[in-house]
């Protein structure tokens, strides 16, 4: 035990270094679509029926129920992502790519039964993020003098690099039928921009040399997941979940970017959901969430008007990606083949966070999937060892807006189409120290 209890500790140190090595976006907005890979084979629907000691970054109630367990994950991220434009004045015109294709997210947790009604856990996960890399010799005949003539905003290469991850500490306790959790979260960001010189040379930014093409800033916050699971009985439970803000440390090396002084609270969630067990073997989940991107201001404020000269830009009421609340809904199966082999598949599908009023800046955060489809499986290796495997694709989807010119307004001639598909394969090894057990019959 005390040798896992080592290595749990060194992994977990450098998994929040390797958390924040490399950014990605994620389906729902900027979210990653569950954390670990029993999570993602079912679209991160899953909330009333916790699997793994992950559980702890959905809903920390359910680490009663899944015994003493660690799990490890490495998951190969894919998203392609890019915009193509027509009729523009400053942005570059036709089909562009942004580089960067593949990103690797590590996840890993552990849970301790305490006794037959307490349980503790710790875990740390990627929450998510959003990267661009749009390439410096982007042609762009849009550029004037004084800029570097190429990339999408004529100053060569841009784009923007954020990587979220959650450290995650836990208790939850049964009380009869009703189990409830919490577990205290600190979040580790880091951010940085390039190319984006263009908004200073219109006098935008509040604080210029804080703008664009700073070394990455790093954040720190914290915030509490709760969350609570009732079982009427053995066939079906009932759960609901949520989050605090991750009240976070400003960007100091980019406070002329975002709102605020460089302010970037990882948004509040809230959820619920329900499992039916159809036959001993197959169980039926169906889960809502919110997500309030609302609440961070650097995230929801609208991207216009921007007014030359104005140093508006890392205000208070600075503009914002404009991004819209976002509501996620989804439908998934567990099916336990035999005693060795899970099967899982799961749907989700999240409203979309970005307007065509706000397409222009976020050719920088392209995150406009809305379907997620996910598949997976678990073999048991061993009495008390398992592999864990699941697909997440996101199919392509555009949003169509108009080019806006500072202190011109939009550009009726324009058209923009940003766009963004994901693929994400992930591994996963989990140790039982307890017997895995298919169904629970506790109740």
């Amino acid at each position: 035990m005390h040798k896992w209890r080592h290595l749990l500790g060194v992994s977990l140190t450098a998994l929040s270094l390797a958390a924040t090595a490399g950014a990605a976006h994620a389906t729902e907005g900027y979210f990653m679509e569950g954390a670990s890979a029993r999570d993602q084979g079912l679209a991160g629907i899953d909330s009333a029926n916790p699997g793994d000691s992950l559980t702890i970054a959905n809903n920390p109630a359910g680490l009663v129920d899944v015994g003493t367990q660690f799990n490890g994950d490495i998951s190969l991220f894919m998203p392609w992502r890019g915009y193509n434009a027509s009729g523009t004045l400053l942005t570059a015109p036709g089909n562009v790519n942004s580089e960067r294709d593949l990103f690797v997210l590590p996840t890993l947790g552990y849970s301790h039964q305490i006794d037959g009604e307490q349980a503790w856990g710790v875990g740390m996960t990627g929450n998510g993020g959003m990267n661009t890399t749009y390439p410096g010799a982007t042609f762009n005949p849009n550029c004037p003098p004084g800029s570097l003539g190429s990339g999408v905003f004529c100053m060569g290469r841009a784009g923007v690099d954020l990587n979220q991850g959650l450290i995650y500490v836990g208790y939850a306790r049964r009380i009869g039928n009703l189990e409830v959790g919490i577990a205290p979260v600190l979040g580790i960001q880091v951010f940085s921009a390039y190319g984006l010189g263009a908004f200073n040379m219109f006098g935008l930014s509040s604080a210029p040399g804080f703008l664009t093409d700073r070394s990455p800033s790093y954040s720190i916050g914290a915030g509490v997941r709760a969350g609570a699971i009732y079982h009427v009985n053995s066939q079906l439970t009932f759960s609901v979940q949520g989050s605090t803000p991750i009240w976070s440390s400003n960007f100091a090396n980019y406070q002329g970017l975002f709102a605020q002084g460089g302010s970037f609270d990882i948004p509040a969630t809230i959820g619920a959901g329900v499992s039916y067990r159809v036959m001993p073997t197959l169980a039926v989940m169906a889960d809502y969430k919110h997500i309030f991107y609302s609440g961070t201001a650097s995230i929801s404020n609208p991207m216009t008007p921007l007014i030359p000269g104005s140093a508006s830009l890392g205000t208070a009421a600075g503009q914002g990606f404009g991004w819209q609340d976002v509501d996620v809904f989804g439908i998934s199966f567990e099916w336990n083949y035999n005693e060795r082999l899970t099967l899982r598949a799961g749907y989700a599908y999240s409203t979309q966070p970005i307007t065509a009023a706000n397409v222009m800046l976020n050719l920088l955060a392209p995150g406009t999937v809305t379907s997620h489809i996910g598949a997976g499986f678990s073999y048991l290796v061993t009495h008390n060892s398992q592999i864990d495997f699941s697909a997440l694709y996101a199919p392509r989807v555009g949003v169509s807006g108009q080019e806006y010119i500072p202190g011109f307004g939009y550009n009726p001639a324009s058209n923009i189409n940003i766009w963004l598909s994901e693929l994400q394969l992930t591994l996963g090894y989990t140790y039982h120290w307890d017997t895995p057990t298919a169904v629970v019959a506790k109740y």
